[in-house]
């Protein structure tokens, strides 16, 4: 069985390697500054008593004032689990890192969050629609789209 660590444990590991990177967590999630996503992650992946080398699967919530990214990451060599959260300010254009670099499987998970949901991951290598065709008007998913 996975076993998932206490986020509070991996915060403090984490604002020791990245200062005031963590803006808050629960017992099960870690919550992120968005311009410290991507050095975040690749801690957490390179970290060798962490390790989380397996992105599970990434979404995107809209809860108006903000969109927030959830990666639900994986560590197969240590039997470990965790997950990382960020938020993204701004309707008009939310722009966060793509983290496809990183974890080569979050490409297929971005183009979905952009078609859907309309944030765009900067540094993607083919950020383009997936589910919907090219010239929809919109993002579906979000809590504005009149359709």
């Amino acid at each position: 069985m996975t076993v998932e660590l206490v986020a509070k444990d991996v915060a403090s590991l984490v604002n020791n390697h990245i200062p005031e990177a963590v803006v808050s967590c629960t017992e099960t999630d870690l919550l992120v500054k968005l311009d410290h996503l991507g050095p975040v992650a690749k801690f957490l992946k390179q970290e060798p008593s962490l390790d989380f080398s397996f992105l599970i699967g990434i979404t995107a919530v809209d809860y108006v004032e903000y969109f927030e990214l959830i990666y639900h990451l994986r560590s197969m060599k240590l039997n470990q689990s965790m997950v990382l959260k960020a938020r993204a300010f701004g309707r008009d254009e939310p722009v966060v890192p793509s983290l496809v670099e990183l974890w080569p499987g979050a490409d297929l998970q971005e183009r979905e969050i952009w078609d859907l949901m309309g944030i765009k991951f900067d540094a993607h290598p083919n950020l383009k629609r997936i589910l919907l065709w090219e010239g929809f008007s919109g993002h579906p998913l979000r809590k504005d789209y009149l359709g």
